[in-house]
C-alpha cells in the first residue's frame, strides 16, 4: 500500500507530503502523507500509514524522529498532524515505538475503527449455521474462481453499497484494473458464480503475512445459498499459510457507528477485533 505504484493511482486527487527521516545521511524511517492545508494527513488516501520503519529502530531513534518532524512541521506552518497507526497485524516485528512520542507530544486519539481479524494459525470455531450455509454452498455446486471482471464485480459491489449505505466503491473498475496490473500477485479477484451468474465476490490484498478483504459482496440469491461464505472458507483455506486473514472496518462515519450486523458476520468465520486507530497531534 506504500508503495509509489499503489500511492500514486489517486495522485490527482491528493497533494503528497511523504516525508524521509535520516540519522547521519542513513535514511531511517518513512512517513507517507499528504497535506491539506495546514494539516497533514498520513496518508489522505489511504487506511492508515503511521512512520515505517526497519528492524534497526530503537525507541530512542523514534523519539528523535518525532522532535525532527515537530520541526519541520513547525517549519513549515502545519497546524496539525493526523497520524493513522499501522495495525499490528500488518507488522513483521513489534514495532510501537511510535506511540510513546505520540503521547509525549500530546496527540490525542480521535477515531477508532473497528476491523475483524481472523488468526489463521489459531481460529475460533465457526458456528453451525456457518458451517450449514457452507455445505449448502457445495451441494448448489457453486464454483470458486478467481477473476478479472472488475467492471462485473463492481456491478454488484455498487449495488449493494448503494442499497445499504447510500454510497459506492471507492475504486472504480478502470483503477482497479491498473493496481492489479502494477500488482499483479499482491492483487487478486475471487468469485463464486452458479451457471454463468456472479453470486458473491472478494477483492483481496495479499501481504507477506496477511490477506486483506478490501471488498466482499453477495446478491440475494448469493446469500440465500452460501455462496459468499464457501468463498470465505475457501480463501480462507488457500491462504492458510498466511498468519492473518483481515476483514477490515464494520464502523461507518469515521468511526461513530457501528455496523452490528457486518461485524457479528465476520466474526462468525472466527475472527475477532482489531483497531484502526488515528491520533491528532496539534502543534
Amino acid at each position: 500500500m506504500f508503495e509509489r505504484g499503489f500511492m500514486d493511482y489517486h495522485a490527482d486527487r491528493f497533494t503528497d507530503f511523504s516525508l524521509m527521516f535520516y540519522e547521519d545521511n542513513k535514511l531511517v524511517a518513512l512517513l507517507p502523507a499528504s497535506i491539506h492545508g495546514d494539516e497533514i494527513r498520513s496518508h489522505g488516501g489511504l487506511t492508515y500509514g503511521g512512520i515505517i520503519s526497519g528492524n534497526k529502530m530503537k525507541q530512542h531513534r523514534m523519539n528523535d524522529c518525532f522532535d525532527a518532524l515537530e520541526t519541520f512541521l513547525r517549519e513549515n506552518n502545519i497546524k496539525s498532524l493526523l497520524y493513522k497507526r499501522i495495525p499490528y497485524i500488518f507488522y513483521k516485528a513489534p514495532a510501537d515505538e511510535d506511540l510513546y512520542p505520540l503521547q509525549i507530544k500530546g496527540a490525542k486519539l480521535i477515531r477508532r475503527d473497528v476491523s475483524t481479524t481472523i488468526d489463521l494459525t489459531n481460529p475460533s470455531k465457526m458456528p453451525k449455521g456457518r458451517k450449514a450455509q457452507i455445505s449448502r454452498a457445495k451441494r448448489e455446486n457453486i464454483s470458486i474462481e478467481e477473476s478479472n471482471n472488475f467492471e462485473k464485480f463492481l456491478e454488484l459491489e455498487n449495488k449493494i453499497l448503494s442499497e445499504r449505505h447510500n454510497t459506492k466503491a471507492v475504486h472504480s473498475a478502470e483503477e482497479l484494473r491498473l493496481l492489479k496490473s502494477r500488482f499483479e500477485n499482491r492483487i487478486h479477484l475471487f468469485i463464486a458464480t452458479k451457471d454463468n451468474s456472479l453470486l458473491a465476490a472478494s477483492l483481496i490484498f495479499e501481504y507477506d503475512n496477511l490477506v486483506h478483504t478490501q471488498y466482499m459482496a453477495s446478491s440475494e440469491l448469493g446469500r440465500e445459498l452460501g455462496a459468499l461464505d464457501l468463498l470465505i472458507s475457501t480463501l480462507m483455506e488457500k491462504y492458510k499459510n498466511k498468519k492473518y486473514f483481515d476483514f477490515g472496518i464494520s464502523t461507518e462515519q469515521n468511526g461513530t457507528i457501528f455496523n452490528t450486523g457486518l461485524c457479528a458476520q465476520k466474526e462468525s468465520f472466527g475472527g475477532h477485533t482489531v483497531c484502526y486507530d488515528f491520533y491528532e497531534w496539534r502543534l
